[in-house]
């Protein structure tokens, strides 16, 4: 259900993209966030229409995804079982609906580090635009 303030409807909590397997993404992402968006959730404080680029090359993944429900289509698949996530830095840009989030995830034989630049209009995320280290996604 959406109204005329640009509100965003309420995200099916059974959707495939609540996946168990990124729930220590979602929830450094949430604790770097927390103040700036609304909502529990990481999806509750992604906009409809948001974008999201990611700076890295990996053989397969795209390097744009448009709307929160196709990002959260292709959540629905993640396959990595992330086990944590930690050594978050949360940097404020000068404009104060850009934040800046550092973090680190972790899995068994996969870790990684990241730098997400988080664009935020209305306190939701409208743009978000990923820096990683691609060769630890390919494992290397």
């Amino acid at each position: 259900m959406t109204d005329s303030s640009s509100k965003t409807k309420v995200v099916d909590r059974n959707h495939p993209g609540f996946n168990k397997n990124a729930e220590p993404f979602f929830s450094i992402v949430m604790e770097g966030l927390k103040g700036y968006v609304d909502g529990e959730h990481f999806w509750d404080a992604v906009a409809e229409n948001a974008v999201f680029e990611f700076m890295y090359h990996i053989p397969g993944f795209t390097s744009k995804i448009v709307g929160r429900d196709a990002y959260m289509e292709w959540f629905g698949g993640y396959p990595i079982s992330l086990q944590s996530a930690d050594n978050l830095i949360v940097s404020k840009g000068l404009d104060p609906e850009v934040i800046v989030l550092e973090y680190a995830v972790h899995a068994k034989g996969y870790d990684n580090k990241f730098c997400s630049i988080v664009y935020l209009k209305d306190r939701k995320i409208v743009h978000w635009r990923d820096y990683a280290d691609s060769l630890a996604m390919v494992g290397g």
